[in-house]
């Protein structure tokens, strides 16, 4: 194991691989995001600026649907989306267990119910076979997660949806530019809410989010609700929020868009080589793919089938490795959902102590995967 790369570890030490490296890509895009701020400053156009308008044009093409509304940031985008669809007091939306508590919360300050599903033991994604059993009559909407980059297997949700008449919001937040059956994510559902915290496969630099809908009546009731109830000044149809994508973020997200589809190949051209790496490792699961899906691996999470994820962690973490854990524990299991404590989501309660995110960045090179991978080797044979 130690040949794999015909150097030692002991003489590997110095190698260090970040978890996530934005301070490269960000060097390299210095110059021109210096030319947007001096032109933002001669402008003044800080807010609802015509670089606002340009990225929403521009992610919308992107996107492949018709409306972009820019947000200040992913949470936002969930409870606007809801808001805009009707959802309030009373209602309940089924999500994912397995997700960042964001999805939640997102749900929560609609004045909603969130009813959590269990997930996919080979996806991590929502389990669609478990979806139609907790719809009831005060269910309203499905808010699937398409967790760490992978879409959600959207074509059965949207079947459930139209049987039962329900809103499909999307949490797209991981999933900047992946693909279902040819199509983007975000595109699928009524409506996709994307943030674009800055460690997104398209982030800013700073906080942001967006919702992208094809409905003009929703896209509408969205552009009020993100600014005090109206789209004109000083007119408020509706009690709304302030919820801006500033001029500063979207000129720097439309800038980053050029580059988000070489990012994403590069994503999945490492994880390629994570895989074919680990694969000889026993004890190891690799992430699943869906025929007709196309991952952009935000993140690459591996599950440990032996041994202590945290002994790993701190393994890595010795050798110059950094790693992340998506998720500690399910949702349910937060002290902030602990009225949902007693719900029984066995697969996703089975992983949450398994699961270890490895580096992933476009930037990554072979030979620190080549690095990454000897370490969990060698690990996984010490026992």
């Amino acid at each position: 194991m130690l040949e794999v790369i015909g150097k030692g570890i002991e003489t590997q030490l110095r190698v260090q691989v970040p978890f996530l490296d934005l301070k490269t890509y960000h060097g390299e895009l210095r110059e021109k995001f210096h030319q947007i701020w001096d032109e933002l400053l001669t402008s003044a156009a800080f807010v609802a600026g015509p670089q606002l308008q340009k990225f929403e044009q521009d992610f919308s093409e992107y996107c492949q649907t018709r409306h972009t509304i820019g947000v200040a940031n992913g949470t936002d985008a969930i409870t606007l989306a809801l808001k805009a669809l009707g959802i309030g007091p009373g209602d309940e939306v089924i999500t994912p267990v397995n997700s960042f508590v964001a999805t939640a919360e997102g749900i929560m300050h609609t004045g909603a119910r969130p009813v959590f599903v269990d997930v996919d033991p080979r996806t991590y994604n929502i389990d669609v076979n478990r979806i139609e059993s907790l719809i009831t009559s005060r269910t309203r909407a499905i808010l699937p997660v398409h967790l760490y980059g992978q879409p959600a297997d959207m074509d059965p949700i949207l079947e459930i949806a139209t049987a039962h008449r329900l809103w499909v919001v999307e949490d797209s937040a991981q999933a900047h530019g992946a693909l279902y059956r040819g199509r983007k994510a975000g595109s699928l559902g009524h409506a996709a809410c994307f943030s674009f915290y800055p460690g997104k496969n398209l982030g800013a630099c700073g906080d942001g989010g967006a919702i992208v809908t094809s409905d003009g009546q929703i896209a509408s009731a969205i552009r009020k609700l993100r600014d005090h109830g109206g789209v004109r000044k000083y007119e408020h149809d509706l009690v709304g929020y302030n919820s801006r994508l500033d001029s500063l973020q979207a000129a720097i997200l439309d800038v980053k868009l050029r580059h988000l589809d070489e990012r994403n190949r590069l994503r999945r051209l490492h994880a390629a080589g994570y895989c074919a790496m680990l694969s000889a490792i026993p004890g190891v699961i690799l992430p699943f793919e869906l025929e007709g899906v196309e991952s952009v691996y935000h993140l690459y999470v591996v599950q440990l089938e032996r041994g202590s994820r945290e002994a790993l962690q701190s393994y890595l973490a010795d050798r110059g490795v950094q790693t992340g854990i998506h998720y500690p524990a399910p949702i349910h299991w937060t002290p902030a959902f602990a009225a949902w404590r007693g719900q029984h989501c066995p697969v996703a309660e089975r992983l949450s102590p398994r699961i270890l995110s490895l580096p992933m960045f476009p930037e990554l090179k072979r030979s620190q995967i080549e690095y990454v991978a000897e370490l969990i080797g060698d690990f996984m044979q010490r026992g």
